[in-house]
């Protein structure tokens, strides 16, 4: 089997030319993230601005027009004192990278692409030869070309973060085939920050 890794590392990177603008969104692709956000996730999640900071209320934060943040680990002490991801870092990640369909993703959910270790066996069970990915943690230049909506997700995260993010299609890989990813798919990637430099 062919190595994978430098085909999938396209995965991350940003479809240049994507034809589409941060606004132009399927209809109702948006009005459905933001319903299984408030409604079907767990914990449920309310929009930052509603928020009720006092009692830790889980709640998620929008940008880019399209990029639904989740940070688990908010209310942690001490998470205010750990490196903030800026413009110019460089982050490392383990992430799992998932194909959208507006339910609960679960432990049997698998992703199209990884590079958490905790998932090496199960890839491998499934045929993919040793050593065709990477299980390592990646690090990302965000001057870099990576996925737009990655860029916004990853904005703002602490070292430590254990993140989820949801994008519309506009934000992930566009109207543009890609590999697996059916056209015009919302994409959610669930990851942890490692690293900031």
């Amino acid at each position: 089997m062919k190595r994978l890794w430098p085909y999938l590392f396209a995965v991350l990177v940003a479809m240049g030319g994507v034809s589409c603008s941060d606004e132009e969104v399927l209809p109702n692709q948006r009005e459905k993230l933001v319903s299984y956000l408030e409604s079907s996730h767990a914990p449920a999640l309310v929009e930052e601005s509603q928020a009720d900071e006092e009692a830790q209320q889980a709640f998620y934060t929008v940008s880019g027009s399209t990029v639904y943040r989740y940070i688990e680990n908010y209310y942690a002490p001490g998470r205010d004192q750990k490196k903030e991801v800026g413009a110019s870092s460089k982050v490392t990640i383990t992430f799992r990278a998932y194909v959208f369909t507006y339910s609960n993703i679960t432990d049997s959910t698998f992703p199209y692409y990884s590079n958490d270790p905790l998932l090496r066996e199960a890839y491998l069970e499934l045929g993919l030869a040793d050593g065709a990915w990477s299980f390592e943690p990646l690090t990302l230049d965000m001057r870099g070309d990576i996925l737009k909506g990655l860029r916004f997700a990853l904005l703002g995260c602490r070292e430590g973060d254990e993140v989820e993010a949801y994008m519309t299609y506009n934000m992930a890989y566009g109207d543009k085939n890609f590999s697996t990813i059916p056209l015009e798919s919302p994409v959610a990637w669930f990851f942890t920050v490692e690293a900031v430099e």
